[in-house]
């Protein structure tokens, strides 16, 4: 009898693993969600609309939105992309995946997609599946998962619209479509400091941006970014609070508003905060 309720049970065990995994099979098909990793360091983005990340996963998501703007991409070509690297990655930057599989969009070098060190840089990737993108005839019109799949090729081709929702709430933000809507919380203990964390901050940008002419402000560590109009400058204050966490920037001001890294939040400052830049600070040693 012993023997025979210990074969029972294990089969139990073993068709409870096959219907898991058919369950897992099934969400990523299907567009039922898979489990996005609670934020570890607590950035939320507010733009008609909720999203929680990690550090990482909002950096990552900065840059891909960045690139799309420098790149003359419209909204929507941003909305394909971060809805095809939440699919393909969660917004992490992936040392591996399936078979070859490599980064934010998990891109094959044996597919044509570059060599693995140059698929893990963030804008290299994002630069690759925004010129993939590009040459799809008639993306514009399609849903969603239809445009990112005609780039991918996915085993799973549904399994990208079940990110749409999210990914419009991280373009309205990262366009600058919104006002103060990227808060991250990243505490004092900054992995970089002073002179360094700025010229780190400075090369950043220009990485993401292109060519921006950024100032030093006399009266703080850090840097001013000139704006063209409020849109603009909210693109660079939320990319500058997304980076924070790898940047060690302490404060932003822009607006009259300010975000600072330990409270994680905007407020109202009553200072010569200006619309016409965007003032990051950095911890200093």
């Amino acid at each position: 009898m012993a023997v025979r309720t210990q074969a029972v049970v294990a089969a139990g065990v073993a068709l409870a693993a096959v219907a898991g995994f058919g369950i897992y099979l099934g969400a990523r098909e299907f567009g039922h969600k898979l489990p996005v990793p609670r934020p570890a360091s607590g950035c939320v983005v507010d733009a008609d609309g909720r999203v929680s990340l990690n550090a990482e996963q909002m950096a990552n998501a900065a840059t891909i939105a960045a690139v799309g703007i420098r790149r003359k991409m419209p909204e929507r070509a941003v909305v394909v992309a971060l809805a095809t690297a939440f699919q393909e990655s969660r917004l992490r930057n992936l040392a591996g995946g399936d078979r070859d599989s490599v980064g934010l969009f998990q891109q094959r070098p044996s597919q044509g997609w570059g060599t693995p060190d140059r698929i893990r840089d963030p804008r290299y990737a994002a630069t690759k599946f925004y010129d993939a993108l590009r040459r799809v005839r008639g993306w514009e019109q399609m849903e969603i998962t239809d445009a990112a799949q005609k780039v991918q090729r996915s085993a799973f081709p549904r399994a990208y619209q079940q990110w749409a929702d999210e990914s419009e709430v991280l373009t309205r933000a990262l366009l600058g479509n919104a006002t103060g809507a990227v808060a991250c919380t990243v505490g004092r203990d900054p992995v970089i400091r002073g002179s360094a964390a700025a010229a780190a901050l400075t090369a950043g940008l220009t990485l993401d941006w292109g060519r921006l002419d950024t100032v030093s402000p006399a009266e703080l560590t850090g840097l001013a970014v000139p704006t063209s109009d409020v849109q603009a400058g909210w693109r660079y204050a939320h990319w500058l609070v997304s980076h924070a966490g790898d940047h060690g920037v302490k404060r932003v001001r822009f607006a009259n508003l300010q975000w600072t890294a330990d409270g994680g939040r905007w407020s109202p400052v009553k200072d010569d905060a200006t619309s016409d830049q965007v003032i990051a600070e950095v911890f200093t040693d």
